[in-house]
């Protein structure tokens, strides 16, 4: 059996004792998570000169993540695609925060750091772009621009031709469809 599966056979059993109330169960969810997700953010943070530190943090902002939207998780779905998830889109939002990707990595190299995930085999059941799918052409369109390439919602509203306001709400509504869609654990 692979070290994929033997995760999901060890997590998954976890994460459902803590959504039934096992503190036990979720303070051992959590310590095992904790190292599995330091190594996936120290590897693609060392392909961006970064350190430790910086993987610890992303880290904690993960765990914390997943202790406060536990409810959101869906129990008759495997629990590593939701976990890796959560991390790529921290690590995202970090590599946003820092512009790390467009000042110090290569251009060549940005692809591999971003949609490859260290972990072999963990596909997640709620890609994005099969996700970005079940929005209308205005939310997807308002959520690549701001979301993914970090563009302010004047400049998203420039570009796209709608005012700001539209693009807020564009946003909004396209976020709640794919949350929607999270939960119910199909693309609609």
């Amino acid at each position: 059996m692979t070290d994929i599966r033997l995760t999901e056979l060890e997590l998954r059993p976890l994460m459902i004792a803590s959504l039934e109330g096992d503190a036990d169960a979720h303070k051992a969810l959590l310590t095992r998570l904790s190292s599995r997700l330091r190594a996936y953010f120290k590897g693609r943070l060392a392909r961006l000169g970064r350190g430790p530190v910086e993987a610890e943090d992303l880290m904690q902002e993960v765990l914390i993540a997943i202790h406060t939207q536990r409810h959101t998780y869906d129990a008759t779905q495997p629990l590593t695609p939701w976990v890796y998830a959560i991390a790529r889109y921290k690590f995202l939002d970090y590599l946003r925060r820092t512009m790390a990707a467009r000042n110090a990595v290569p251009i060549e190299e940005t692809t591999e750091i971003v949609a490859h995930d260290d972990v072999e085999g963990v596909e997640s059941a709620f890609d994005l772009k099969k996700l970005m799918t079940v929005l209308s052409p205005k939310a997807r369109q308002a959520i690549q621009y701001v979301k993914l390439d970090g563009l302010s919602v004047r400049e998203a509203a420039m570009r796209s031709g709608m005012s700001e306001s539209a693009v807020k709400v564009s946003i909004h509504r396209g976020l709640k469809t794919m949350a929607r869609s999270i939960r119910r654990g199909t693309q609609e």
